[in-house]
């Protein structure tokens, strides 16, 4: 009876170390599961968006010559010092130059309207 017992426990402890050999392996492969899972998805790289053209526009009339940045910094200059008002307030400038009438008219946050001289 010593051969089966023999026999038996060593299919046993066989069988134990399949089992274990299995845990393990799921066990890691739960692991790696879960830190596929703890990888953010917003690290994929966002879509191609049109690239931003620099521009720059330059206004030369009557032996004067202006460029876009002049402009800008001019009508800010209107608000803050001519309307008395807060750069931080001001979200949006929309410019329109008239060279002929050595004018420049805007329209701040899209209602305040007004002009001012080049």
């Amino acid at each position: 009876m010593a051969a089966k017992k023999t026999t038996t426990e060593t299919e046993a402890k066989k069988t134990v170390a399949r089992t274990t050999a299995t845990k393990t392996a799921a066990a890691k492969t739960a692991a790696k599961s879960e830190e596929v899972k703890e990888t953010p998805k917003a690290e994929a790289k966002p879509a191609k968006a049109a690239k931003e053209i620099k521009t720059k526009i330059a206004v030369q009339f009557g032996g004067k010559g202006y460029e876009t940045d002049d402009f800008v910094k001019m009508a800010k200059d209107v608000w803050t010092f001519d309307l008395n008002r807060e750069v931080a307030d001001l979200k949006q400038i929309d410019l329109y130059v008239k060279p002929e009438e050595n004018k420049v008219y805007y329209v701040f946050n899209g209602s305040e309207l007004g002009s001012f001289d080049i």
